[in-house]
């Protein structure tokens, strides 16, 4: 499996589009490797771990309600959960570098580790 990330921190945690990290748990019980692909400009060098990477939060409607068409081909959007509830819909997540086998670069494939990553940087 190969996946993009909008971020790496220090440690090799990845953030990316939501369910990436849910592959990545498949792909290791099923045994697969699973490789992230990002230029060296998706490091973020202040960042340490995937903890600080922030997520950001879309709008609740999005899950809350679906739109289609009704039997006279009129769009209509229905509410499908409880009304009173709430939703968290994040738009990223964050797959940790234990799940990852390799970071492809532009300078070829690194672990996703401290030192590696650091060195990658060519940061001391």
């Amino acid at each position: 499996v190969i996946t993009g990330a909008d971020r790496i921190a220090l440690n090799g945690d990845t953030a990316n589009k939501t369910g990436t990290l849910d592959r990545a748990i498949l792909a290791h019980y099923f045994r697969i490797p699973f490789f992230v692909a990002a230029p060296g400009s998706t490091f973020d060098p202040l960042c340490e771990t995937g903890a600080g990477i922030p997520i950001e939060s879309r709008d609740q409607d999005e899950v809350k309600y679906q739109e289609g068409p009704d039997e006279s081909d009129v769009i209509r959007r229905i509410n499908v959960t409880n009304p009173a509830s709430t939703a968290i819909n994040p738009a990223f997540d964050i797959t940790p570098a234990s799940l990852i086998n390799g970071i492809v670069t532009e300078k070829g494939i690194i672990n996703p580790c401290r030192s590696d990553i650091l060195q990658f940087l060519k940061i001391d």
